[in-house]
């Protein structure tokens, strides 16, 4: 094993009701108080039931937007995760579907405009990893469906969002430290993480001329429920230690980089990505 950089972000496969038995439970909540910086906007965030999106979602609340959150059938976080948003004073719609189904990207867009009358900022999170030691064990059904939520799933959500965002839109992209560093026991899932990098990037020279900007967040190891879900315990006692600050990070200590790609501080960014990964140095 050359690194233990794993990722987290929301996955379809995981345990429902894991979250409640983490030791410490993550921390979502938002560390300061709203400014209004996405007063009167409407945010659409997929993986948004937990982990790095509920973060997000509850943040982008605070700060005044409604949010539209898309996840794969994890009803009971997903329900958590509309409570904390309304209780920041918001709103709060939930859809449930397969992000890796055009279909049912683009419902999820119908009905986010169909409720707010608008779309202003599509948060590309959901995702998938699978832990495997061998890759020549690594099955062709779980590279198609890793690739399918990861990638395509994005680019379904980007296309469905484009008829509706206007200048001045944000598309945020959640990559991964992979994407840049690698990582041996999630080939598949790394690969994917390469794609968004390139995607993003492609995507932002292509709709700079639009004035709809598209930038991305790389997070390190960040201590969500996909963690104990993807990987053997003895993994998960040391998940994040290797990092220069030497513990997991929090997904509220990713949300902010989310808001300030979302909101007029990042006003003259596109093709860019954050990096809230611990200390860790990248290149690329």
């Amino acid at each position: 094993m050359t690194s233990q950089n794993f990722d987290a972000m929301e996955s379809p496969q995981r345990q429902p009701g894991l979250e409640h038995e983490m030791n410490p439970q993550p921390e979502y909540m938002p560390r300061y108080g709203g400014s209004g910086r996405l007063k009167d906007k409407v945010a659409l965030i997929t993986g948004g039931d937990s982990g790095i999106g509920r973060a997000t979602a509850v943040l982008y609340a605070r700060e005044g937007a409604r949010v539209a959150i898309l996840y794969r059938d994890e009803d009971r976080d997903a329900k958590k995760t509309q409570q904390l948003v309304e209780d920041e004073g918001s709103e709060c719609l939930l859809i449930e579907g397969d992000v890796g189904e055009k279909s049912v990207c683009e419902d999820a867009v119908s009905q986010t405009v169909s409720r707010f009358g608008q779309l202003d900022i599509l948060v590309n999170n959901a995702g998938e990893q699978h832990a495997q030691d061998d890759p020549t064990a690594i099955e062709q059904a779980q590279i198609e469906r890793t690739f399918k939520t990861n990638i395509f799933g994005m680019m379904f959500m980007t296309q469905a969002a484009l008829p509706h965002l206007k200048k001045g839109a944000r598309i945020i992209c959640v990559t991964s430290i992979t994407a840049y560093k690698g990582q041996d026991l999630l080939i598949d899932y790394a690969s994917t993480k390469g794609a968004i990098l390139s995607f993003l990037r492609a995507m932002a020279s292509k709709l700079a001329p639009d004035g709809i900007l598209v930038n991305g967040v790389a997070p390190g190891p960040i201590w969500t429920p996909l963690i104990p879900a993807s990987f053997p315990e003895d993994k998960v006692e040391d998940f994040g230690k290797n990092a220069p600050l030497g513990r997991p990070g929090q997904p509220n200590e990713v949300a902010p980089s989310l808001l300030f790609l979302a909101c007029e501080d990042s006003s003259y960014m596109s093709g860019q990505v954050l990096h809230p990964n611990g200390g860790e140095l990248v290149g690329g």
